[in-house]
């Protein structure tokens, strides 16, 4: 199928996406219910449907292929190719099921290892769209990728420091099934496939920006109240300086 093409019929740039989070957070499943949703979406009555690529994990290929997780020195050989195979594919979008920064966090988290984030950053720049997946989701058993639910915390927080730390923008996304699908398409400012969630989204989120409502990233998975709550509760407290006077700051 041909690439979508704009106005005067040139053909339009690949938007790619990249999908990130914690082991057992739906990455998978997300760029799969993705690429079905946007595949099937049309502009209008005489646009073409767009042409959605999908971008496999390297990683588990290797691991089923090699009946082992990887050692230290074989990280960068897998991150080289998670990136080579975004690089290379074609389509109106592209959806990378995780990308060569997660290899970069599992090789900082594991073996203390930290020389593969330039490589993965830089990386970073053919992404116009990152979602990272929420930890809302119950952790499943999936053969050796798996290292158990006690390190998703971590890998979470390593992840979104290392995006804080380049200035890279990102948004979370949480929910079960469609929630989590609906919300996802909304981050990436595509009309959601729930207009009633749509609709009490937006009206949570414009009652948390005015603030009148307390914080309910749950509900709106917007990543400006998350960064915004998260990095100030974080940061160091005036002398006698409550953690609830920071979030009456914060809201304002």
């Amino acid at each position: 199928m041909s690439r979508a093409t704009g106005e005067r019929g040139l053909a339009l740039p690949t938007r790619r996406i990249a999908i990130l989070g914690a082991e057992s957070t739906g990455k998978s499943w997300l760029a799969q219910a993705l690429a079905e949703a946007i595949g099937a979406a049309k502009p209008d009555a005489h646009a073409q449907h767009p042409t959605v690529h999908t971008v496999g994990e390297v990683l588990r290929s290797w691991c089923e292929r090699e009946g082992r997780t990887p050692q230290a020195h074989e990280q960068a050989h897998i991150a080289q190719q998670q990136a080579d195979a975004v690089a290379h594919a074609q389509g109106d979008w592209v959806i990378a099921d995780t990308t060569p920064l997660m290899t970069a966090v599992y090789s900082h988290l594991l073996f203390d290892d930290t020389r593969l984030y330039p490589m993965a950053l830089a990386h970073h720049a053919l992404y116009a769209h990152t979602l990272v997946t929420g930890l809302d989701l119950p952790w499943v058993a999936d053969g050796l990728q798996r290292d158990g639910p006690q390190v998703r915390g971590p890998v979470d927080t390593l992840l979104r420091q290392a995006l804080d730390g380049a200035g890279l923008p990102y948004r979370v996304v949480y929910g079960q099934g469609p929630q989590r699908l609906n919300n996802a398409l909304l981050a990436l400012g595509l009309p959601g496939t729930d207009l009633a969630a749509q609709t009490t989204r937006d009206k949570a989120q414009f009652a948390i920006n005015q603030g009148r409502n307390a914080w309910q990233c749950n509900d709106c998975s917007d990543p400006e109240c998350e960064h915004t709550l998260f990095t100030r509760l974080l940061q160091p407290r005036e002398p006698n300086e409550s953690r609830s006077h920071i979030y009456q700051k914060i809201k304002k």
